[in-house]
């Protein structure tokens, strides 16, 4: 027999998003960390995304190299266009000195060096930039190079910008070094284009890009009170307010419920056991976003009591979430520890 307990949970209401004030962005997404999005604007249009692209770039490195690997400096990856890390030939650099040159100071040369030791050339690096870019789910974006240099067929889109850098702050390793305020490539000391970390509290990582075909580009992450939101925008001349304002307006309509095994336990009746009781918590860490005019309803389901022995992570029950009738997840229940029979 099982027992059900209705437990209500109260939130705050949520804005309609057409109620967030005017952004200056050509294309703009706001989106939360389970991938839903809470804002668009223009959020599949495709558009020249410049050095924005250096995540996709930074990604496919890490999961292809070792960050210790030793990369000496080739000729032909010297002296590329636009902002740089002065690379010269016959240098050697560590795989994450480059990195930090690529994701900091957003170094071209950087992104040609990484690319070419990875891949060999710039078009076998770009295959592999577009593979990933699929598995993603990157259904409007396409790679032709490792920079974000204006060139015909390298484009992406808000939307799957935002889904590139959720994939990335899920890197542990690739998360750190994007969160740096300053670090050492080689002998020079590089420090981190984003001004988010600084103006913006919570802010976590980033990328900055810019070219004249594409305009301000800015993909941001930002994490409060277990909630965490990514923001891109593309083509806009006030990036670093136009994402204050979204985050602003994310975290003042929306809030997340976690739920997990120290704030949900669950205690019941344990017949012949060495203990009168048995805990049950649940099977996963569960965090649940709602919009701030919704009821959160947990509708726990356990026996009335339970034989021993019982062992630890078999089935209780479950707890079910709703949001008035609709159901958002079925949660598994699960005993904490071995229950042996007295």
């Amino acid at each position: 027999m099982l027992l059900a307990v209705l437990l209500p949970f109260s939130v705050p209401a949520p804005a309609d998003a057409q109620e967030l004030p005017g952004l200056h962005a050509l294309s703009a997404v706001l989106m939360a960390e389970d991938g839903e999005v809470l804002f668009a604007q223009e959020a599949d249009r495709m558009l020249p995304i410049a050095s924005t692209t250096k995540l996709m770039t930074a990604l496919v490195v890490i999961e292809n190299c070792d960050l210790e690997e030793s990369v000496e400096i080739q000729p032909a990856w010297c002296g590329i266009e636009g902002s740089s890390v002065y690379l010269k030939p016959g240098d050697r650099y560590t795989v994450r000195e480059l990195l930090l040159g690529l994701l900091l100071a957003s170094g071209n040369d950087a992104a040609t060096a990484l690319a070419c030791h990875c891949a060999g050339d710039i078009a076998a690096f770009s295959e592999l930039m577009n593979r990933r870019a699929a598995e993603l789910g990157m259904s409007g974006s396409h790679f032709t190079n490792p920079h974000g240099l204006n060139e015909a067929g390298h484009y992406s889109t808000a939307r799957d910008l935002a889904l590139l850098m959720l994939e990335t702050m899920k890197n542990e390793k690739l998360s750190a070094l994007i969160g740096m305020d300053k670090a050492q490539c080689g002998n020079e000391t590089v420090y981190n284009h984003n001004k988010l970390l600084h103006r913006y509290a919570g802010c976590i990582g980033g990328k900055t890009g810019y070219t004249e075909a594409a305009g301000r580009c800015l993909v941001s992450c930002v994490e409060r009170n277990d909630l965490r939101f990514v923001c891109v925008t593309l083509n806009d001349p006030d990036d670093w307010n136009d994402h204050a304002k979204l985050y602003d307006w994310g975290y003042a309509h929306f809030m997340a419920r976690v739920i997990n095994a120290d704030n949900e336990r669950h205690e019941l009746p344990l017949l012949g056991g060495t203990v009168s009781s048995a805990v049950a918590v649940p099977a996963e860490e569960v965090k649940i976003l709602l919009p701030r005019d919704s009821e959160l309803l947990v509708n726990t389901e356990l026996p009335f009591y339970v034989f021993a022995p019982v062992s630890r992570g078999a089935a209780a029950g479950r707890m079910i979430l709703r949001d008035g009738e609709r159901i958002l997840r079925e949660i598994p229940l699960v005993y904490a520890e071995d229950y042996p029979v007295q």
